[in-house]
């Protein structure tokens, strides 16, 4: 399989780490959105990243999807979703809130780089900083200090999702969120970043 797209981006990196803890043969390819467009481009015309191509030639998008079709190749062993429909409620809920503060990072970033100082609507980014510090907000409410893992005695997808998300964020927008307001999820995000799956996908 190949994974096209920037470890900068969260989604890209998401992907890349949890084929790792599925034990998914790939090669990653760091094909910009931006600096490489016509490249991206003759892989998938769409220019979405992360792009999967799979074995057979299917071209994949969306990491959500990725990560789905990903599940069905791995041993089910080490699969990054809980067993029981509470506890896969409970995972979706955090994954979901973890990926909904990716999304205001993105934007806020977006905002910043491509948009002409004159032309940002503060108003705007301001609605959205408080989105990105609302999910964290609820994203810390519900982690056990007490615990490892969100779910379980081994990082599973929610974890990975949380962990990437805050990375980013701390990368790309570190004014937005502070750790002292979030220390549980800043804890589970330092475990994980130690993790050789983690090590071995750092941000570029």
């Amino acid at each position: 399989m190949r994974l096209i797209g920037m470890l900068d981006s969260p989604y890209v990196r998401r992907v890349a780490i949890s084929l790792k803890f599925l034990r998914l043969p790939f090669r990653h390819e760091p094909v910009s959105v931006f600096r490489h467009f016509d490249a991206f481009a003759a892989i998938n015309p769409v220019v979405k990243a992360p792009t999967l191509v799979t074995d057979e030639g299917v071209v994949l998008m969306d990491s959500t999807l990725i990560l789905a079709h990903a599940e069905r190749l791995a041993d089910p062993a080490l699969t990054l979703e809980p067993d029981g429909l509470a506890d896969h409620a409970r995972a979706q809920r955090l994954a979901g809130l973890a990926l909904a503060a990716c999304e205001k990072a993105v934007q806020i970033v977006y905002e910043h780089e491509l948009r002409p100082a004159e032309k940002r609507h503060e108003p705007w980014l301001a609605r959205v900083r408080g989105q990105l510090r609302a999910a964290y907000a609820l994203l810390e409410a519900e982690i056990d200090p007490g615990r490892d893992w969100l779910i379980g005695e081994r990082p599973m997808q929610a974890d990975i999702t949380a962990a990437v998300a805050l990375g980013f964020t701390r990368h790309l927008v570190p004014d937005a969120i502070d750790d002292a307001d979030i220390p549980a999820l800043a804890a589970l995000a330092a475990r994980a970043e130690r993790l050789p799956e983690f090590t071995g996908t750092p941000i570029e």
